[in-house]
């Protein structure tokens, strides 16, 4: 899909961690790096990932899954891989639950 995140389409606002803002940023279901909830630079890849994998791309759907990880992602899963994998399968199972209505 190829979706792309503009900081201007999230919900909330997000501080810049400007001294990783070069490194590598969500490459996969693999990646074990720390996921910094606190790092545009972190979101938005992140994001992306996410809407592409549940091949949306409204702001809804973004907004969403803002509200579940400022909300509900607990602070134990701290690996990209964990974050990625708790946003989709929660979001999943909500856009689910929303069509069977």
């Amino acid at each position: 899909m190829g979706l792309t995140i503009h900081a201007s389409d999230l919900k909330y606002r997000y501080p810049k961690v400007i001294g990783t803002r070069f490194e590598n940023k969500f490459s996969g279901k693999d990646d074990t790096a720390p996921f910094n909830r606190d790092d545009l630079y972190d979101i938005i890849p992140m994001m992306q990932a996410v809407m592409d994998e549940l091949e949306r791309d409204d702001a809804l759907t973004l907004h969403f899954l803002e509200d579940l990880m400022n909300r509900d992602l607990p602070r134990f899963l701290s690996d990209r891989c964990e974050v990625f994998c708790f946003l989709t399968g929660c979001a999943r199972d909500m856009l689910q639950r929303s069509d069977r209505l």
